[in-house]
């Protein structure tokens, strides 16, 4: 799998398995690859972050895709196929789309109750309130003219979803 010097935004509801996707993704042969995982770059921010998903965090979340996709362009430059990882609506593509990288956009879609379930499973430090998971959720089930960029996550398991992404990838057609 050869596609340095191009970003993937792997995307969708908490739960939709982004991230062992972009594990896995990564770990493929081809050419050298970088994981940056999203939430990482909100919990740089350590004094006066505010939940992403809160109304109040719309200044703070353009800051944090400011500096994600700077990042991603900077290892695509460096020859590297960037996988981001994390909840990358549509509303924040124009950020993404201003920087002169090619870029893969994949939404992966889960059924409400099994996103829940994936949420409340991890532990840790994650989002497991199935309020806001729902309203996540919601955001990504119509996304207009990137509709074709979904793919349903229904009853896959982790290496049929890994199958799934490449196989998009290597077509092209989800490429914004």
């Amino acid at each position: 799998m050869d596609h340095a010097g191009e970003i993937l935004i792997l995307t969708g509801p908490p739960g939709s398995g982004k991230t062992t996707t972009a594990l896995a993704l990564a770990q493929q042969q081809g050419s050298a690859k970088v994981h940056l995982h999203a939430d990482d770059f909100w919990r740089f921010i350590k004094n006066g972050a505010i939940a992403p998903y809160l109304p109040s965090a719309h200044r703070q979340n353009h800051i944090v895709m400011d500096a994600l996709s700077g990042v991603a362009q900077s290892y695509a430059n460096g020859g590297y196929f960037v996988i981001v990882d994390g909840i990358i609506g549509p509303w924040f593509l124009p950020t993404f789309q201003a920087i002169a990288t090619p870029i893969h956009y994949i939404v992966l879609r889960p059924p409400l109750a099994l996103a829940i379930a994936r949420c409340q499973q991890r532990g840790n430090d994650t989002l497991t309130d199935p309020e806001p998971i729902a309203a996540l959720h919601q955001q990504f089930s119509t996304l207009g003219e990137l509709e074709p960029h979904a793919l349903s996550v229904d009853d896959k398991t982790a290496q049929e979803t890994l199958e799934m992404v490449i196989g998009a990838i290597q077509t092209e057609k989800f490429r914004l």
